[in-house]
């Protein structure tokens, strides 16, 4: 089955290039099924690149996704063309009264500040709120995993001495998570951050579960009891030339840039990288949209049990 996006998004034609089945509105609206609805949050810089990444992951599975793209009013984007966000996007006020079977919460470059002091971080202290009562299932990614522990559980993020920026081996925890169904003993997923969230305290919630770990980088797949809420501090999203792209913006501007740790073969940044968190990837999403959303979800959404 396919994802359903704007024939004109400029991710469709990447995708159908891919050989990944998408179509557009006009076709869609004679397909007689109820598609899962997804919402996705994008606070990303970059949101055309970021939009192409998780529609290509949503899209590697048998059912069929509704999308939403939605945007922070109180934040102007600087990098992404506003003709893209007008034609593309909604926002928060556009789609709070209605429901969703999932809804994606991207990262965003502002860990290192203060939650009080992010320009859009009312508006989204409104967005968490909403999710419990107007979505089934929340996936929050990295800096967005951050904001909702701190929001949901009042989990504080800590900064880090040295950048967390590379690929690194992660091991399951919780092997009965039906997110992570399928899995091997372990598994790769690129980090890129300032902050981290700490084992200790996520142990001390006794609403929360570590599902998976890594022994470098940390926690890295936090879910509450019911496997509603997921918090993922790493990017299963990225391509693979995105810590590489990464990387050589930043070792231009700055020498003391380190290279991305297990990436570059020989770590030499001449080399191509080795993508081998895209299976592990692909699989995730896809149990999350089958097992913890489309199994789950009540047919009409207007029966959505509200979040404890």
């Amino acid at each position: 089955m396919p994802i359903k996006i704007p024939n004109n998004l400029p991710a469709f034609s990447t995708l159908e290039k891919e050989n990944i089945f998408v179509i557009g509105n006009d076709r869609a609206e004679h397909q007689d099924i109820r598609a899962i609805k997804v919402a996705i949050l994008n606070l990303m810089p970059d949101k055309i690149v970021t939009e192409t990444q998780i529609l290509r992951l949503l899209s590697n599975t048998p059912l069929h996704v509704d999308i939403e793209l939605v945007q922070m009013a109180s934040h102007t984007s600087k990098t992404t063309p506003q003709e893209h966000m007008l034609a593309f996007y909604k926002s928060f006020d556009e789609i709070k009264h209605n429901r969703y079977d999932g809804l994606i919460i991207t990262g965003a470059p502002v860990e290192t500040l203060d939650f009080d002091d992010v320009d859009y971080w009312k508006e989204l202290c409104e967005v968490f709120e909403w999710s419990k009562t107007n979505v089934y299932s929340t996936i929050h990614i990295c800096w967005g995993a951050q904001a909702g522990l701190y929001y949901h559980y009042g989990i504080p993020k800590y900064p880090l001495e040295t950048k967390m920026f590379g690929n690194f081996k992660h091991h399951i925890e919780h092997p009965e998570s039906l997110l992570l169904r399928g899995f091997g003993d372990v598994f790769h997923c690129p980090h890129s951050r300032h902050t981290e969230v700490r084992r200790e305290d996520i142990d001390k919630c006794d609403k929360l579960t570590v599902i998976a770990e890594s022994y470098e980088a940390g926690v890295h797949v936090v879910s509450d009891k019911s496997e509603r809420q997921f918090f993922l501090l790493g990017h299963w999203e990225y391509d693979r030339e995105t810590l590489a792209k990464e990387y050589f913006r930043d070792a231009g501007k700055r020498d003391d840039v380190s290279v991305p740790y297990n990436y570059f073969p020989d770590n030499n940044p001449e080399n191509t990288p080795v993508f081998n968190w895209s299976c592990s990837a692909n699989l995730m999403y896809a149990n999350w949209l089958n097992y913890c959303v489309y199994q789950r979800t009540p047919y009409d959404l207007e029966y959505l049990d509200p979040l404890d």
